[in-house]
C-alpha cells in the first residue's frame, strides 16, 4: 500500500494521540485506585457516599461560595467548640488529583494554626475555585465509579448509594454528604483548603508550631 508523506504524518499523529490517551487512561485509573485505597485504609468503614464526597471535594472544594465571611467565621468557631475528640489525620489530600486538603480543626483547638490565618486560607480556597460543569463531572464520576466497582470492596448499601448519587447528579446537584456510619465512627471535623495555600502557608506553621511531644501527621498525595 502506498502512502504519501501527508498520509504518514496523519497516521503518526493519530497513533501519538491514541498512545497519549491510553497513557492518560492508565494514569487516571492508577490515581483513582490509589485515592480509594488511601481512604479505605484510613477509614475502613467508608461507603460509596464517602468515596464520592472525597472525589467531588477534589473537583469542587467545599462545594459552595462563601458570601458571608462573618457567618462562616461564627460557624467555624461553633463547630470547633462543639466537640472534644480530636481524632483523624491533621491533613489529607482529596480525590485523585489532590487539588485540596482536608485540614482537621484540631489544628485550631491545639493552637497550632491561628484562627484568623486558618479562616482566611479557607475563604480564599473556596472563592478561588473554578468549577467544572455538572455534565463533565457526571462523566468523570461514572469513570471513577466503574473503577471503584472493579476493586470489589464490598461496600455496604452500594447500589442504593449509587442510585442516590445518580439522582442528585440528574437533578444538577453535585454536593454529597458523609454516610451516617462515617459520621458516627470518625466524627469528621475539617475544612477544605487548596493544595497551593495549604502547602505554602499552613504546612510551614504545622511543622514549626506543633508541640514537640506531638507528631504532625500529614498524608501526602503521591
Amino acid at each position: 500500500m502506498w502512502f504519501n508523506k501527508f498520509t504518514l504524518c496523519g497516521l503518526l499523529s493519530a497513533l501519538f494521540v491514541m498512545t497519549s490517551s491510553a497513557e492518560k487512561g492508565v494514569a487516571f485509573e492508577t490515581a483513582v485506585r490509589t485515592a480509594v485505597t488511601r481512604q479505605m485504609v484510613t477509614y475502613p468503614k467508608s461507603t460509596l457516599k464517602d468515596l464520592y464526597k472525597n472525589f467531588f471535594q477534589d473537583k469542587f472544594g467545599p462545594g459552595h461560595i462563601i458570601n458571608d465571611v462573618a457567618s462562616a467565621a461564627r460557624y467555624l468557631r461553633h463547630e470547633m467548640d462543639s466537640y472534644s475528640n480530636m481524632s483523624g489525620e491533621v491533613a489529607e489530600p482529596t480525590g485523585w488529583e489532590g487539588n485540596f486538603y482536608r485540614v482537621n480543626l484540631s489544628v485550631l483547638k491545639k493552637g497550632i494554626i491561628p484562627y484568623d490565618v486558618f479562616l482566611e486560607a479557607f475563604v480564599r480556597s473556596v472563592n478561588g475555585i473554578q468549577p467544572v460543569s455538572i455534565e463533565k463531572w457526571r462523566d468523570e464520576w461514572h469513570s471513577i465509579e466503574t473503577i471503584i466497582r472493579s476493586m470489589n470492596l464490598f461496600l455496604p448499601d452500594y447500589e442504593a448509594d449509587k442510585a442516590e448519587i445518580e439522582k442528585r447528579l440528574a437533578n444538577g446537584e453535585y454536593v454529597g454528604h458523609h454516610s451516617s456510619i462515617f459520621e458516627e465512627t470518625y466524627s469528621p471535623h475539617y475544612r477544605i483548603i487548596s493544595k497551593l495555600i495549604f502547602e505554602k502557608e499552613l504546612l510551614p506553621l504545622l511543622l514549626t508550631r506543633n508541640p514537640k511531644s506531638q507528631q504532625v501527621q500529614v498524608i501526602e498525595c503521591n
